[in-house]
Parts: C-alpha cells; sequence; structure tokens
C-alpha cells in the first residue's frame, strides 16, 4: 500500500479538530468535506447558497494545491446540501470550476451541518496527473 500523507493548507480554525482537510495515498487525494468557511473560521455568505459554494469550491482549490493536485484532477464530489432544491444554484458556480470535464457527482439533502448558517458541503477525490 502506498504511504498515506496529510494534507493541510494551513488554516488555523481547524487545529481544534482531529481531522485531515486530505489525505493523499498514491496518487489519490481524498479531500474532506469543505465548508463556507473562511481562512479564520467565519461563515462566508450566510443565506446566499451562491456565495457559500463560490467559498466552498475556493477552498477545495486551496486543498487541492497543498497536494499538488487541481480542479481538473477531481474524478468525484459529493454535495450535501440543507435544501435539495437550492442543489440546481449550485451548478452555475460549479461550472466554473469544473470546465472542461465534470466529475460524477452525487447531491444529497441532510436536515443540518456542522456549524449553524451553513447550506452546503462538498467533499472530493482527485486523481493527481503524473
Amino acid at each position: 500500500m502506498s504511504a498515506r500523507r496529510q494534507i493541510d493548507p494551513g488554516w488555523a480554525w481547524d487545529d481544534r479538530f482531529n481531522l485531515s482537510q486530505a489525505i493523499q495515498v498514491g496518487d489519490l487525494v481524498y479531500t474532506s468535506g469543505q465548508v463556507a468557511l473562511d481562512g479564520e473560521g467565519n461563515v462566508v455568505g450566510k443565506g446566499d447558497i451562491k456565495a457559500q459554494t463560490r467559498q466552498v469550491m475556493e477552498n477545495l482549490k486551496a486543498v487541492l494545491e497543498a497536494a499538488g493536485a487541481s480542479m481538473a484532477d477531481v474524478v468525484k464530489v459529493t454535495a450535501y446540501v440543507t435544501d435539495i432544491s437550492s442543489l440546481a444554484e449550485t451548478h452555475d458556480i460549479r461550472a466554473q470550476y469544473f470546465s472542461d470535464s465534470p466529475p460524477a457527482s452525487t447531491g444529497v439533502e441532510i436536515s443540518a451541518l456542522a456549524f449553524p448558517d451553513l447550506l452546503l458541503e462538498i467533499e472530493a477525490v482527485a486523481a493527481r496527473s503524473s
């Protein structure tokens, strides 16, 4: 089995949690669910699914870059939303990040996320280009 490498984009807010923002095994990168928190741990875009989607995608991009990967390497995403009817509103923003070849995708409605005011969480799997 390939060695596991913990990926840390350098956010201080997540130090109080027992998690890795991503784990790399070989050429695969598995991200934790990314939410609409800025680098200081503040919720971005309260009540605005599009603003939260943009922040989530920027966070996902930062985690992947810390692993030496890019958004183009993403092969699968899972999106968790607190209101499934808002999922369609995320696709215009997502298309800006996954323009060439969109990844396989799953959308799931859940009752709540880890912090109040969060509307969306996205996790991804990327296959790094060698």
